[in-house]
């Protein structure tokens, strides 16, 4: 959703999934029953409508810079526009957010209410942030664009059927400018001429082979994806442009192949100041060692956890061997299949509804959350469960996708198949992923941000991964003491894989793993499959190094709130409430949120 790489990265993360990794539409509170559609701006709070008049000064930046991703936002001005690749566009982009910083402090300065404050320096340290990841990559990496992967994230983001007509209708108008049709140069060209100009400058880091080979490989599938989406919309004189597009499309996959690739490092490993930083941004506050350090301890703990539960459902079902691997083994076989996937979940959804009303841990929407399978082009960029996230400015409805993967297909042209995932479709593994992505997870926090109206900055730029996903891991944390044996073994399964996440994505980087030593150990001692394993391990080393360690982190730091909170308030403290104010705050930082709940949820 908003992960820095280079810009092939950052839309297709910015504008896409919250993996597991919410778009929100007329509810009810279920403590009231009063309808909790989104709140119109003229209701917001008067602190918050000044604030988010300052934020519109970085949205604006954002909107002229990279329009798709200021439209995923719901900026309905630029979504016929296209991102700015035209030569000098990083110097003009930093230029541009300097000059946001100055007007932002400027207004911030005259402010005295503290929250406006306090998001006024949100949005001052994300603009930094911005301005610091161009400089570094720009001083120390190749750019490399992979423009399937953005058209597509595009025109997914305005082909959907939550989106009005009007504003499907001006797809059209970004095709056309992406294949510049209209007398602008298409976008594969200007990729080209940034990429060329930089391959030959002495003491740049050239792309990483891993990504330019997996590009090459699925970049066919996604290319399809584009058309089906035109298709499907009825999207009225798409044909020419497109075709046009997939000539262009195809001929830049040729110039990596000839150009790029065989200039490509072998080595996966960043440049160290881009690693850490890749971490910053991510929300990753602490030194790497400690994070290594304490994500090692948790995985022997969560192991032995492992154990006992194992050893009891071995009992329970009389199987061979109690080892955790051997059971997690046995409960994969009980795969669903086709047609009986979604409702399964769905029925999931009910019972964790159910107990979520009946302990009172949060307070639930009443309307129905939204479940469905991933398409073939989704599942080659995203082969993972994930939260296709809601509009966040000027909602008018819109819920979240929680999107469930089933395979990764197979690289173009190839002889293979596709590679079956059998960690998503089986009985146990629905309470955890069901609990992380829908609720009380991720689609209850992207929903709180639209109908709670939450500020722009809490909203948008206090989003990192650490803030949205430690809340989904630490969802899976409360429920699961209500969770039969079988669904605790596999939450305790996927937390655990979240441990070696925050140790082998920074050791990777360090040297201590090969690829091939990574993916076996996830196989052997986290109970993946061999498709998914590898497609954690093209996390870590090229799709977003870095950001795999925030579900561990933001997890910890928010359970040690809870039981800071605890402690504090002894006997008064209640869940729900807590739970409330939390989703309450937006997407503050762990710091932020540890203030807003010592000073404002203690009293």
């Amino acid at each position: 959703m908003r992960y820095a790489k280079t810009l092939s990265v950052v839309l297709p993360l910015l504008l896409g999934a919250c993996g597991a990794q919410s778009r929100s539409s007329t509810c009810k509170t279920a403590s009231t029953g009063v309808a909790a559609t989104p709140a119109p701006t003229s209701t917001l709070p008067e602190w918050i409508q000044r604030s988010n008049a300052i934020s519109d000064i970085l949205v604006g930046v954002q909107a002229r810079f990279m329009p798709e991703l200021a439209s995923r936002y719901g900026v309905e001005r630029v979504d016929d526009q296209i991102v700015d690749l035209k030569p000098g566009h990083g110097e003009r982009y930093r230029a541009a957010l300097r000059d946001a910083i100055t007007t932002i402090e400027t207004r911030g300065s005259a402010e005295t209410d503290a929250r406006v404050r306090r998001d006024v320096a949100i949005l001052v340290k994300a603009a930094r942030l911005y301005i610091k990841d161009s400089e570094l990559r720009e001083a120390n990496e190749v750019p490399y664009y992979n423009p399937t992967e953005i058209i597509f994230h595009s025109m997914q983001g305005l082909l959907d059927d939550q989106v009005p007509a009007p504003r499907r209708e001006r797809a059209l108008g970004r095709l056309r400018k992406y294949a510049g049709v209209d007398g602008g140069t298409p976008l594969t060209e200007l990729a080209k001429t940034e990429t060329r100009e930089r391959m030959g400058r002495p003491g740049l880091a050239a792309p990483n082979r891993l990504a330019v080979e997996k590009h090459l490989a699925t970049n066919g599938h996604i290319r399809s994806g584009i058309g089906d989406l035109l298709k499907k919309y009825q999207i009225a004189g798409h044909e020419e442009p497109y075709k046009t597009l997939l000539t262009q499309l195809t001929e830049y996959d040729a110039f990596v192949k000839s150009d790029v690739l065989p200039k490509a490092r072998p080595e996966f490993a960043l440049p160290p100041a881009i690693y850490a930083l890749n971490l910053e941004r991510f929300g990753v506050d602490i030194p790497q060692a400690e994070l290594v350090e304490r994500a090692h301890r948790a995985f022997t703990e969560i192991q032995k956890e492992m154990a006992d539960v194992a050893r009891q459902i071995a009992e329970q079902r009389k199987l061979p061997s109690s080892d955790y691997r051997d059971v997690i083994r046995e409960l994969k076989k009980d795969q669903l299949v086709g047609e009986a996937i979604l409702p399964h979940y769905k029925q999931r959804l009910t019972d964790i509804e159910t107990i979520i009303r009946r302990e009172k841990l949060v307070t639930l929407p009443e309307r129905p959350a939204r479940i469905r399978l991933g398409t073939p082009a989704e599942n080659a960029q995203q082969p993972a469960p994930h939260m296709v996230p809601p509009r966040l400015l000027g909602n008018t409805g819109e819920q979240g996708e929680f999107v469930l993967p089933l395979s990764v297909p197979a690289p173009e042209g190839s002889q293979e198949s596709a590679q079956k995932l059998d960690d998503f479709t089986f009985a146990a593994a629905s309470w955890t992923l069901t609990a992380h992505e829908a609720r009380p997870g991720h689609e209850m926090q992207f929903a709180s941000l639209v109908e709670r109206g939450v500020s722009t900055a809490r909203a948008i730029y206090a989003f990192n991964s650490t803030n949205v996903e430690g809340w989904g891991l630490y969802s899976e944390y409360i429920m699961l003491p209500f969770m039969p044996l079988d669904g605790k073994l596999i939450s305790l399964q996927l937390r655990l894989q979240r441990a070696v996440r925050a140790f082998i994505d920074p050791e990777l980087q360090a040297g201590k793993w090969t690829f091939d030593s990574a993916w076996a150990y996830l196989e052997k001692e986290v109970g993946l499959s061999h498709a998914f394993a590898k497609s954690e391990i093209e996390r870590f080393t090229f799709r977003a190094p870095g950001q795999a360690t925030s579900y561990f982190y933001g997890y910890s730091r928010l359970l040690e709130l809870r039981k800071e909170i605890e402690a504090k308030l002894a006997g008064r403290f209640d869940a729900q409430r807590f739970h409330d104010f939390v989703l309450a705050q937006g997407l503050l930082p762990p710091d932020l949120m540890r203030e807003a709940v010592m000073t404002e949820f203690a009293k």
